[in-house]
């Protein structure tokens, strides 16, 4: 097992690009209506022939292509056994390149060293490679941790929930929220979900409220994390983050 305190646990809220798909540039406009058409054949039981770009844009969040960044959560561990805190920060905003240099300035000055690691649910598939691809395309050059070109599987420093839970079968998945369920843990899905980020970024414009919902995955993660692990975990009143004082 690794050292927890070596451990900066994370989670990403995104979005699409921009608001509606009309206001998207218009090459990437044209390219995710022919992203939306390759969708639409290879899950005619998901996408109806009346699906359109417009319809799904809602998803192009998912996509680094055509998605954006709006809240990056972290957390790490300080203490051990009864004296753990765990203390969480958010990076988030309008201003994705703002965000996304904040915290490669966080990796690039505590995270270098090889015992470090990075850690979040279902992230090999998700946020670790969708901040890598947003880094490049801001212009932001990757820190060491996030750059695994020419590396082996068990070179990189990612740890990930979800593979953990998988004990080596690669098709199954498990929610966090389900493994929050079995462990005991208080859910983290008490106010938005992933659906609704665009709508509270573009519409209410309610970035904090993003951010809290992505500081409580951050702490659900680590509780699996440490439960997973056969330890302890983080008391309600020892954790420290941007919404929270304890």
């Amino acid at each position: 097992m690794q050292n927890p305190n070596k451990i900066l646990f994370l989670d990403i809220e995104t979005a699409p690009l921009t608001a509606t798909l009309s206001e998207m540039d218009p090459t990437l406009a044209k390219l995710w209506n022919e992203k939306t058409e390759q969708m639409k054949s290879r899950a005619p039981e998901r996408y109806g022939e009346d699906c359109t770009g417009e319809t799904v844009f809602q998803e192009a969040g998912i996509f680094a292509e055509f998605g954006r960044i709006v809240c990056i959560s972290v957390g790490f561990i300080a203490g051990e056994g009864e004296n753990m805190v765990l203390r969480e920060k958010s990076f988030y905003g309008t201003d994705e390149k703002k965000l996304l240099s904040d915290f490669a300035a966080l990796l690039n000055g505590y995270y270098q060293d090889a015992n470090s690691y990075l850690c979040g649910h279902n992230s090999k598939e998700f946020d670790f490679p969708f901040i890598a691809r947003r880094m490049l395309i801001n212009g932001i050059a990757l820190p060491n941790i996030l750059n695994v070109a020419g590396k082996k599987p068990w070179e990189t420093r990612f740890l990930d929930t979800m593979d953990m839970w998988k004990f080596g079968d690669y098709k199954h998945y498990t929610s966090l929220k389900l493994l929050c369920a079995i462990f005991g843990i208080p859910t983290p899905k008490d106010d938005i979900d992933g659906s609704q980020v665009a709508n509270v970024y573009y519409n209410e414009k309610d970035y904090d409220r993003i951010a809290k919902y992505c500081e409580k995955d951050v702490l659900a993660t680590v509780q699996v994390y440490l439960r997973m692990n056969g330890q302890e975990t983080i008391k309600e009143g020892n954790v420290i983050g941007t919404f929270t004082n304890k």
